[in-house]
Parts: C-alpha cells; sequence; structure tokens
C-alpha cells in the first residue's frame, strides 16, 4: 500500500525521481549549463517579444516561471521550455484579431491567452491525449515552419529597417516594405543589417555551443557601438527603460465573450506547440537517456503557461533549439534550467537598465537570424523526391500561410491531412498475390512479376482493416480481380493478415459478398485470420457459410489445399 502513493507521486512530479537520483558530478555541468541557457534566453524573449507583439520586458518575464514550473513536472530532463518563434506568431494573429498591438488591452489579452492555453495543456493531460499530435505529420509541420520564417521575417524587415510597417499577409507586408524602403534612414539601416550579418558570421564561426552564445554578444555589441557612436540621435529605435523588479500578479480576462475569440488561436496553439515540444524532448530523450511521458509534458506544459500569463508574460512551449544549447553545454538534469531560473530572475531584479540601451534593429536581427537557421529547404528538395504528394501537402500550407494567414494555413494543413488519412483507411490497397520462387513467401504480382500464380486460385491480399467505410471498396477490388482473372478463379483464397478489426457492416458486406460469389460457382477461405476478428465472423455467419475448414493458419496452408483438391479432382476425372 505504501508503494501505490510514491509511484503516484513520482508520476505526477518527475523531480522527485531525478532529484532522488541526482548525481554529484552533475553539479558543475548542470551550472555552467545554466550559464549557457541564461545567455540564450534573456535576448531571445526580449527579441520573440517582438514577434508576439508586446514590450520586450514581457520576454523577460516569460522565462522564470515556466522554467520553474516545467522543471517539477516535467518528464524530459533536458528540455528548455520558452518563447517560441511559431506559437509566437499565432498568439499575435490571434490577440490581433480583437486588440490594437501597442495597448494595454493587447498586452492583457496576450497573458489571457497564454492562461487559456495552459488551461487546455493541463486538460488534455489529465484526459490523456497525447496522442494529439499524430495529427501534425512532418510534412505539414515542416511547411507550416517554411511558411512561418517568411512570414515572420518579412514582419521583421521593418524593425530591421526602421521602416513603417504594415499588416495583412505576406505579399501585403511585402508590398509594404517595397513601397517604404525610400523612407529608410542610414543609422538604423546599418544597425539591422550589420547586427544580421554578424549573428550569420557567428553562427558559421563559432562552435555548436559557444561559452558566448551569438545573440548575447550581438545584443551586447550593439548596444555599445549605438551608444558610442550615437545611434539614438540619428534615429536609430531602443528598447528605452525597462521596469526593474519582479512583475506584478496579472489576472485573466474573464470575458466570456473574449475568451471565445481566443479558443481557435489557443487551440491551434496547443496542438503545433505540443507537437514541437514533443519533438524536441524526444530528441533530447535520445541524446541523454530518460523516458519521455507524452500526457506528462501535455500537464507540465499547462502549469508553465499558466504561471507564465498570471505573471505577465506570454505563452511558451518546449524549444528544441534552446534545447540544444543546454545539451551542447553538458546539463545534465532539470537542476540547470532551475539555477537558469535563478539567474534570469537576478537579472529581472538587477540587470534590467543594462538593456535600455538595446536597438530594435537588432532584436529583429536576432529573430530573423532564427528563423533562417529554423529554415530547412532540403527537406522539401529531398520530400518532393520522396513522395509529391506529401510535398504538395507542404506546398499548400506554404501557400495558405502566406496568402490566407499562419492559423489559417496551419488550419488546413491538418484538415488535407485527415483527409489523407480517411482516404488512405477507407481505400486499403488490396492485391492480388503469387507465390515468390523458391520460397514460402507470397507478394503482390503487380510488383513482383515473377511471383507464381495458381490456375483456378484467386489469392486476395485485403489490403486493411474491414468496416463500414472500407468494406465497399474492398468488394469492389475483389470483384475486378475475379473479372481479371485468366483462366476464370473458382475459388478465392483471401489473406486476412493485414484486418485487425471488422465491424459489423463489414462482416455482413462480406457475408453477402461470398453468398454472391459462392452462387457462381466461387468458393470462399481465408488464411491468417486473426482472433477476435474470426469470432466476429463466427458470430456474423460467415463461418458457418464457409465451414471451418476454410480457415488456415497459413496461405501456404490454403494454396497446398487447393492443390491437392485439385489433383484428387483430376484423379477422379482420369478413373471416371
Amino acid at each position: 500500500m505504501s508503494r501505490h502513493p510514491a509511484s503516484i507521486a513520482r508520476r505526477s512530479l518527475p523531480i522527485l525521481g531525478w532529484a532522488a537520483s541526482y548525481r554529484r558530478e552533475w553539479l558543475t555541468p548542470d551550472i555552467l549549463a545554466s550559464l549557457a541557457i541564461w545567455a540564450v534566453m534573456v535576448p531571445e524573449g526580449m527579441a520573440y517579444a517582438g514577434i508576439v507583439g508586446v514590450p520586450p520586458i514581457m520576454g523577460l518575464y516569460t522565462i522564470v516561471p515556466p522554467l520553474l514550473a516545467y522543471a517539477v513536472l516535467g518528464t524530459s530532463r533536458l528540455l528548455v521550455v520558452g518563447p517560441d518563434t511559431a506559437t509566437g506568431l499565432i498568439s499575435a494573429l490571434t490577440v490581433g484579431a480583437i486588440a490594437v498591438q501597442g495597448t494595454a488591452e493587447f498586452n492583457a489579452l496576450t497573458s489571457t491567452l497564454a492562461v487559456l492555453i495552459g488551461g487546455f495543456f493541463l486538460l488534455f493531460g489529465i484526459l490523456r491525449m497525447g496522442w494529439v499530435a499524430a495529427f501534425v505529420p512532418t510534412p505539414v509541420m515542416r511547411g507550416f515552419i517554411e511558411g512561418l520564417v517568411c512570414v515572420t521575417i518579412i514582419g521583421q524587415v521593418p524593425h530591421l529597417l526602421g521602416i513603417e510597417g504594415a499588416s495583412g499577409n505576406f505579399f501585403q507586408k511585402l508590398w509594404q516594405v517595397l513601397q517604404h524602403l525610400r523612407d529608410a534612414s542610414l543609422a538604423p539601416v546599418l544597425t539591422g543589417l550589420l547586427s544580421l550579418a554578424a549573428m550569420q558570421l557567428l553562427r558559421r564561426l563559432l562552435p555548436p555551443v559557444p561559452r558566448v552564445p551569438a545573440a548575447l554578444a550581438v545584443a551586447v555589441g550593439a548596444t555599445i557601438l549605438v551608444g558610442l557612436l550615437g545611434g539614438e540621435a540619428a534615429g536609430v529605435s531602443l528598447v528605452g527603460a525597462l521596469p526593474s523588479g519582479l512583475p506584478q500578479l496579472t489576472l485573466p480576462v474573464l470575458d466570456p465573450a473574449v475568451l471565445r475569440q481566443l479558443v481557435p488561436g489557443a487551440l491551434a496553439i496547443v496542438l503545433v506547440g505540443y507537437a514541437e515540444a514533443l519533438g524536441a524532448a524526444k530528441a533530447a530523450a535520445a541524446d541523454g537517456g530518460g523516458d519521455i511521458d507524452p500526457n506528462q509534458e501535455l500537464v507540465a506544459h499547462g502549469p508553465a503557461n499558466m504561471l507564465s500569463g498570471l505573471f505577465g508574460g506570454f505563452l511558451v512551449v518546449g524549444s528544441l533549439s534552446k534545447t540544444s544549447v543546454a545539451m551542447g553545454a553538458g546539463a545534465r538534469t532539470q537542476l540547470a534550467n532551475l539555477c537558469a531560473a535563478v539567474l534570469c530572475f537576478l537579472t529581472l531584479v538587477l540587470l534590467t537598465p543594462l538593456f535600455r540601451g538595446l536597438p530594435h534593429p537588432t532584436l529583429a536581427a536576432i529573430v530573423i537570424a532564427a528563423m533562417l537557421h529554423l529554415s530547412k529547404p532540403r527537406y522539401l528538395r529531398d520530400l518532393f523526391v520522396r513522395n509529391r504528394w506529401e510535398f504538395g501537402l507542404s506546398v499548400v500550407v506554404i501557400a495558405g500561410e502566406l496568402t490566407l494567414g499562419v492559423l489559417q494555413g496551419i488550419t488546413l494543413g491538418v484538415l488535407l491531412a485527415l483527409v489523407v488519412v480517411i482516404y488512405r483507411t477507407t481505400h486499403p490497397r488490396g492485391a492480388v498475390l503469387g507465390q515468390v520462387p523458391g520460397s514460402e513467401a507470397y507478394r503482390d504480382v503487380a510488383l513482383h512479376p515473377d511471383a507464381q500464380t495458381f490456375p483456378g486460385l484467386l489469392i486476395w491480399r485485403a489490403g486493411g482493416d474491414l468496416f463500414f467505410a472500407s468494406v465497399g471498396h474492398v468488394a469492389l477490388g475483389l470483384k475486378a480481380a475475379l473479372a481479371a482473372s485468366r483462366p476464370a478463379a473458382r475459388r478465392v483464397l483471401l489473406d486476412a493478415g493485414s484486418v485487425n478489426f471488422i465491424d459489423t457492416s463489414a462482416c455482413d458486406a462480406l457475408l453477402g459478398l461470398i453468398k454472391q460469389q459462392q452462387a457462381q460457382g466461387i468458393s470462399f477461405a481465408f488464411a491468417r485470420v486473426r482472433d477476435p476478428v474470426r469470432e466476429r465472423m463466427r458470430l456474423a455467419g460467415i463461418e458457418a457459410l464457409v465451414g471451418p475448414d476454410g480457415f488456415y493458419e497459413r496461405v501456404t496452408d490454403g494454396v497446398r489445399a487447393w492443390l491437392q483438391n485439385e489433383r484428387g479432382a483430376a484423379a477422379s476425372s482420369g478413373k471416371d
């Protein structure tokens, strides 16, 4: 009895597991890794606030509570949660449909959205819905990210160049940028482009996990140079004074009408963010060991987002890029994130005055560099070669994002993926089978022309589960194969090895099909029928119609029985 509560506690609070087995030699690597995590998260948190559409200080508010919450509740020993580009832009678009960016209402609704997202994460975790990430296939996610790269970059270009931006889709923003290029001043343009060039150069020159991350180096360097050269007087926009100290507790907006408007965006963020976070957690587990519980990961993201929103921050998800920094810096456990949270806390209390002179073009450069690093055009090229249909799915998502919007693009991609799943499930690929020479293997004769068929016997593979939506397609395929068989088949041996499930509708349809073919002189037999499927067939009367002897453990057994029957019939005919 004492084990059961302890087991529940360890599942609910994974920190109890890794803390109990913590080794002394892990302490130094974890502390050093926390410095790397802090050095990345502080400048990126402020930069990603620009994607979300809120003041930079809210990016700092977003760091500490999620790191603490995930360290206690998360199952990954290395995953780092924090601000994210993909979901951040969805947040900006969702809140932007209700409030004007730059207003107190916009900031409050952004924090409210984070609380709502956390509530959905927690609810889905309690309901054990970790399987939802399976509905975002890799081509859809990759297309979503590539489209997001374009949308995010074009949204940051006005900040990079110090010109006026615009709302609308990708092409509308691009046209606005082209129209206002003549309005750009030299100082902001040089600041932004040099910051971007420095980010790209440092990413190439520095090792994968440098002691000083590129974002921090560029932020510090740009702040010093702009201050020394009088960039603010020349028109370079600066972050300005940031409030020091801890954030105030921020109650979410509870207006039902507003919450209803936020729900679609919140659900999209949960779906996309969870898919990203789970991928990052699995990558970390593959490198550093440990098991990942998908449902507990949902639970952990709940309080992480709720606390972020309640303390004036915005949404967070597990980040592969930040996790890679932790892994490369030698992190062993979530103690690295706990120490990083302490450093970020001290930054809020003591160091915010140092960021007053940080140029906005540099923050835009940090975001653009991160998006360029996120882009993987080679994947799309490989996908085009490997599977044209999945490549088309990625292209549709990208086109949807560029023309309709980010939220609409990912929604379109998920819906198309579901349509493909439904189509493939309801259209199992049946096949005529033949025996591979010199073996007992049976393969599709369309793919293996050398496979041997047997006159009068049609070996047919169903290709998938049989249920109300698929049995009609299977019946049509079988009838077409019977019509094409030469010489005409007198017996069908149905290979049911791919059938894991059969429902009542399929049993009734199969029973009618067998009766119809028997009336035309064609007998039926089955091979490799699983026990639950056979039991349903027995209850439907199929076993009685075919006879218990018409069920074989292997396709080979069914073929041998047919050949023996043919030889017996030939011998009897010879005697006559």
